[in-house]
């Protein structure tokens, strides 16, 4: 992977937001046709599979490049509010508005009240792939990741994680 933390590049300094529809419409399509178990499985191949070179580069470069990722990836992304926070111990990602949340809100949206479980499940995905750990807490429009080495965190606990309910 190149030097540019995040595995493509753009013209546009942000994102369309109207992706953030598309995504919304394949998990409801996914966990309403294939069921729960099928969705995670999409999620973590997903994980596994097209974030590879990320997790990778996560390996390689340790905590700093996590933060490094994430940092370019919500200044990339439409709206929202985040701040990335590295230590030598761990990676916190604090998204007070999540872009994808407030957009699908903003627009009428009937958002998948698990919406929040995906950043968690391609999350502890990527993050085993790299030899990290991650946890998620919060959800609903505002919440915190947590990246710390393998082993550092205990699993995740679904109850830390709150459904999307409607506006």
């Amino acid at each position: 992977m190149p030097n540019f933390p995040l595995p493509y590049t753009d013209t546009k300094p942000q994102g369309a937001a109207d992706f953030y529809f598309a995504i919304n419409a394949t998990f409801r399509f996914l966990y309403e046709r294939l069921g729960r178990k099928a969705w995670i499985a999409y999620l973590e191949h997903l994980a596994r599979g097209y974030f590879r070179p990320v997790n990778q580069a996560w390996q390689r470069g340790g905590l700093p490049s996590v933060a490094s990722y994430w940092k370019a990836f919500f200044d990339a992304e439409p709206g929202g509010d985040v701040k990335v926070r590295a230590s030598p111990d761990e990676v916190v990602i604090e998204v007070r508005e999540c872009p994808a949340i407030a957009h699908l809100r903003r627009s009428g949206r009937a958002i998948v009240p698990y919406y929040c479980e995906h950043c968690a499940i391609l999350g502890a995905a990527r993050a085993a792939e790299a030899g990290f750990s991650m946890n998620l807490f919060g959800g609903n429009g505002s919440c915190r990741h947590v990246y710390r080495r393998a082993g550092e965190l205990p699993p995740q606990n679904p109850a830390d994680i709150k459904e999307v309910v409607p506006c």
